[in-house]
């Protein structure tokens, strides 16, 4: 394109834009010499260009959102010499965002007009792209300043993990898990010797913390066995159960059963079974042996 037709498009979208936004507080144009420079070289066009003729405007549009009252958008617009051919330089601000957001908004829209607009005249597209991405934005920054206590009781879960090891001889381990436990606040206990069995239970975050302690450790062979997930809600009016009303363990312990072979490292594991009966989780026996206890 020729400097003469870039100068015909951009007075041409100046026009539409003009009568879109009649008034002041829609449409401001910010340097009124280099729009009637432009307008002059458009009608009787020389060889000489306008120096000057670069016009820059703003757009002002306001509108309701959700949980918003007379939410602001300002696009500030300027043209460089050759637009369409580039792209326009347009800023985008508003009252009713954050620095950041502001930021993320400015960015998205510059990657939507390097993808649909290149050479074409864009401003509208880019006022309406601008007003469709702020509705949303604010609509969901809205949702969720309003609901931050559902959401808060929502994840707030308690779990209980059943971890199982081929075996749990090493003396440091051993110190680590106790010691683990009882910093992240966690009850349970931990069965050394061939297998190895370990259970936390307490709040689900404290309990992913200690797995992902656990597991990068050395071992031949460590999973979760089962795990227990309880989201703290109440039912029917009722006050959700605390925390530790659903534990099952009172302190976090390393527990023995009457150990014996050659090594000393096999556990009596009739005698774990009745210590998981006692404690209301003997089902679990089943999944760590495929037997039911006695």
């Amino acid at each position: 394109m020729s400097y003469l037709e870039w100068a015909e498009a951009q007075v041409a979208e100046l026009e539409l834009l003009t009568s879109m936004f009649p008034s002041q507080e829609e449409l401001e144009l910010t340097d009124q010499l280099a729009l009637a420079e432009l307008r002059s070289y458009v009608e009787s066009p020389t060889d000489c260009a306008p120096a000057s003729s670069r016009p820059q405007f703003l757009i002002k549009q306001k509108f309701d959102s959700a949980g918003t009252e007379g939410t602001e958008i300002i696009l500030s617009c300027a043209y460089p010499s050759e637009y369409p051919s580039v792209l326009p330089d347009i800023t985008v601000r508003s009252s009713g965002l954050s620095r950041a957001q502001q930021a993320q908004l400015q960015a998205d829209l510059k990657k939507y007009l390097m993808e649909n607009c290149q050479g074409e005249v864009c401003v509208l597209a880019a006022v309406d792209w601008v007003k469709d991405s702020l509705q949303s934005l604010l609509a969901a920054t809205a949702l969720k300043a309003a609901t931050p206590a559902s959401s808060s009781v929502a994840q707030e879960v308690f779990s209980r993990l059943w971890i199982y090891s081929h075996h749990i001889y090493n003396k440091s381990k051993r110190k680590n898990i106790l010691e683990w436990s009882k910093e992240l606040g966690l009850s349970g206990f931990s069965m050394p010797g061939k297998p190895g069995i370990v259970c936390v239970e307490g709040p689900q975050p404290a309990c992913e913390d200690f797995w992902s302690r656990v597991k990068v450790l050395t071992w031949k062979k460590i999973m979760i066995r089962h795990r227990e997930d309880i989201t703290l809600q109440g039912e029917d009016g009722k006050a959700a159960p605390s925390m530790d009303s659903l534990r099952k363990f009172s302190t976090f312990e390393e527990a023995m059963f009457d150990p014996h072979g050659s090594r000393g490292n096999h556990m009596d594991l009739g005698q774990l079974y009745h210590f998981l009966n006692e404690k209301g989780c003997c089902e679990v026996f089943q999944m760590y042996f495929g037997i039911e206890g006695r």
